[in-house]
């Protein structure tokens, strides 16, 4: 049982790495300034709040990990 718990674990994770290393490729699909996403820009600060691109991840990721453990 801890096994399993262990290894959902580094499932989680490897998907958060793998997200990580393809974000510039995800980027270019749209995702990072989708309507939602805020962005303030002053002189020399630009804050930049990604409301939807990560409600939109966190349902791929959700139905994912969903199918997965079924």
């Amino acid at each position: 049982m801890r096994n399993e718990k262990l290894a959902r674990q580094v499932e989680r994770w490897r998907a958060i790495l793998l997200i990580g290393l393809l974000w510039p490729y995800l980027s270019k699909l749209g995702l990072g300034r989708l309507p939602g996403d805020i962005v303030i820009e002053r002189e020399n600060v630009t804050l930049y709040i990604p409301l939807a691109t990560c409600l939109l991840l966190s349902l791929v990721l959700s139905l994912i990990f969903w199918v997965a453990n079924r």
